[in-house]
């Protein structure tokens, strides 16, 4: 019999064994996360991504607390409610210390807090002795470093690494240190407080002595360093700086309540996820794309990211305009698939990218984020009204547009396309598996590729330039984008609209030959509002087939397609941020039946994950009763569009538009399950604005707390 099957793609994310269990503790600050399992221990198991990481590197490979030569109970371990602070109650367990002495379990109490600030790991360990009994006992921990890239840790094979140099030791200081082959030297520095009994290169004892009732705590400190940098601060002003950041982000965003405490907690933790997720930049915040695997800057997840929280807050699509038009490509450099105008895909910090031996340093393959880069700038101005900076933007927008028709069309036949990379990506739409786009038969569709959702973009694209030129007093240019719009429009629904499926084909191949499999990506371009409405309702009918619809949600494809399966990343999985893309698209063609039934089941899908976080995506299998949704093994956990699914889901069931010095409600619905909506701190123009929302089954009114004078609350039904 011949096992052989088809290798791993490059890239791809290897899952030899299973991963961290739901309740593992994640934590994350600037460009540092750190991965723990429940007891708050760093250790090499399931899929082996535990760690402290910094600029793309593990710094930690194992950081495990053993108390009196073994592992302590776990009796409870979560993050705070803000997601800054990662705490674990720990006890003994029965122990036998000698022939004579007997420590029951639960004599000793042993908590762990920890968080990260500016590439410094802080952990404080309370140990207290609830025995009647004075005790003197070891704790020990134990600790490596591997340096090991997190395309490493991911499964990547390099035939060479750099070296590890000897460590460094002192009475209460180790330092851990690695010279890669970029030639930058990584240190990791740890420190405890108070000094060890005992210290080496690989572990630190110390031998506590407490009375009845007495406690004490040990610190550790981890620095990360780069080429030597270090930061000097105690525990508490890291942890009170941390602090001060997050409720400078409260204040600014919009806060929402509801009548139903399960959808709250739902709301509170995507809000505090996608706080986690935000990184200061030089040009604003940014919200990292996910982790652990993604915990860096991609264009596509910062722009979907901040269409979804534009609503709540405008400062996020504020930073990631800016940041990606600093970045945006200026001349041709094939190896990294960069063209003059286009949109970055991915940036990556990591020994890695330094050497080349990825190509994903500043890589710029993808074919959609450049249009939803101008999709932003139009939505956000049409939020803010700050025409400042679309001025200030205006060159990199063109750029934009202008690789958009020169580059993006290569073949001048009015659609976006692209071919495959030699060393980047084979599909550079959001479903970027090598095998997520294909004909009917489930051959591999030969490029150059046109994704339908990538010309929904660019319809959108077109018409956010004639919003924005218009705006500018540009009104040639306007008229220019209105009737690009329009030619665009029409092109989509003659070469890819499909009767006999119902739905739109999901791409056409390098002959122009449409795909003919039905997927979500149809969803995408009822969020562009090209479709007319009687096409749109029969897109809509399709979606909500059960082939399409599990029960949790609407899977990526059809599980009539030859490629379906319900474990895959793209062929047959439920993404929450796919489906928020589909409710806004029901709620522009006013299927608001659909679009509470959406809500409702990605909301049910949210009791069931751990902390009501939904993961980047999870498995397409059809609901059974009694049964939650299934978990996708290797998933990001948090993930940026992920969190922000659900302010997009309201924003679509509210009808929300900002505009002329008013707020407009259109036709707004809400599922049963909420009776009432509470809005706070929601700033329209530069006023604040607080509101309930109240659900009467048919229909919904508002009840105005604080609204200033010129700006207007209007529902249209």
């Amino acid at each position: 019999m011949d096992t052989r099957g088809p290798q791993p793609q490059k890239f791809y994310i290897l899952a030899t064994s299973s991963g961290l269990t739901k309740e593992a503790l994640t934590l994350k600050n600037g460009d540092s996360f750190a991965l723990f399992d429940p007891c708050g221990d760093i250790i090499p198991r399931g899929l082996g991504e535990q760690g402290l990481y910094h600029l793309g590197t593990r710094f930690l490979s194992r950081l495990e607390l053993l108390f009196c030569n073994t592992k302590p109970f776990v009796l409870n371990s979560s993050p705070s409610k803000d997601g800054l602070l990662a705490t674990a109650d720990l006890t003994n367990p029965d122990i036998l210390l000698d022939q004579q002495k007997f420590l029951p379990r639960g004599s000793i109490h042993l908590l762990r807090q920890k968080f990260l600030y500016k590439g410094v790991y802080f952990e404080a360990i309370r140990i207290e002795n609830f025995s009647p009994y004075p005790t003197k006992l070891p704790l020990t921990l134990l600790f490596e470093a591997d340096f090991r890239d997190i395309f490493e840790v991911r499964g990547l094979k390099r035939k060479h690494r750099g070296h590890l140099l000897p460590p460094l030791v002192s009475k209460e200081e180790v330092q851990l240190r690695y010279l890669g082959l970029d030639g930058i030297s990584r240190e990791t520095r740890i420190f405890f407080s108070p000094r060890p009994d005992q210290l080496d290169h690989k572990s630190a004892l110390f031998f506590v002595g407490l009375a009845p009732k007495q406690k004490t705590l040990i610190f550790i400190t981890v620095e990360c360093l780069v080429d030597g940098q270090s930061l000097h601060v105690s525990f508490s002003r890291a942890f009170s700086r941390t602090r001060q950041k997050y409720r400078a982000l409260r204040r600014q965003t919009c806060l929402i309540r509801s009548s139903n405490p399960q959808f709250d907690a739902w709301l509170e933790r995507s809000l505090n996820d996608i706080f986690l997720l935000l990184t200061q930049t030089p040009y604003g915040l940014y919200p990292y794309a996910g982790i652990p695997w993604f915990s860096t800057v991609f264009g596509r997840d910062g722009l979907i990211t901040a269409l979804e929280c534009l609503w709540i807050n405008p400062h996020i699509a504020q930073g990631v305009l800016r940041f990606l038009a600093a970045t945006q490509a200026t001349s041709l450099e094939p190896d990294l698939d960069a063209e003059p105008g286009k949109i970055i895909h991915e940036i990556r910090f990591g020994e890695l990218a330094n050497t080349g031996e990825i190509p994903f340093g500043r890589y710029y393959g993808t074919i959609d984020a450049t249009p939803l880069f101008i999709v932003l700038a139009g939505a956000y101005l049409a939020r803010t009204r700050d025409l400042d900076l679309i001025r200030e933007l205006w060159p990199h927008i063109e750029m934009a547009w202008q690789w958009m028709e020169k580059y993006g069309d290569a073949d001048r036949d009015g659609f976006l396309e692209y071919l495959p990379s030699q060393e980047g990506l084979t599909n550079k739409g959001w479903k970027d598996s090598h095998d997520s786009v294909f004909h009917a038969d489930g051959h591999l569709a030969q490029g150059p590729i046109a994704l339908v959702e990538v010309q929904a973009y660019a319809y959108q694209a077109y018409m956010q330039l004639a919003f924005m030129a218009s705006f500018l007093g540009r009104q040639d240019l306007a008229e220019l984008f209105l009737h690009k719009a329009q030619n665009l429009k029409e092109r989509i629904i003659k070469h890819f609209w499909s009767p006999e499926l119902k739905t739109f084909a999901l791409a056409l191949d390098g002959d122009k030959h449409p795909c003919l499999v039905r997927t979500s990506n149809a969803g995408h371009v009822l969020w562009s509002g090209l479709a007319p409405k009687e096409i749109a309702a029969q897109v809509i009918q399709t979606l909500f087939e059960p082939h399409m619809f599990s029960g949790w949600g609407v899977r990526t494809l059809s599980s009539l397609e030859v490629r379906y399966n319900p474990v895959s990343y793209h062929n047959g999985s439920i993404w929450p941020h796919d489906n928020a893309f589909l409710a806004q698209g029901l709620g522009k063609y006013r299927f608001k039946k659909h679009l509470n039934r959406l809500l409702r089941v990605i909301f049910e899908a949210s009791v069931y994950f751990h902390l009501h976080r939904l993961p980047e995506l999870f498995c397409g299998f059809s609901r059974r009763p009694g049964q939650g949704p299934t978990p996708y093994p290797v998933a990001c956990n948090p993930q940026a569009w992920a969190a922000g699914a659900v302010f997009w889901f309201l924003e679509a069931c509210l009808g929300l538009e900002f505009k002329d010095h008013s707020l407009y409600f259109r036709h707004p619905s809400l599922p049963g399950f909420l009776k009432v909506l509470k809005i706070r701190n929601l700033n329209v123009e530069g006023y604040e604005l607080d509101f309930d929302l109240v659900n009467h089954g048919n229909d919904v009114t508002i009840n105005v707390l604080r609204k200033p004078r010129g700006i207007n609350l209007i529902i249209v039904k």
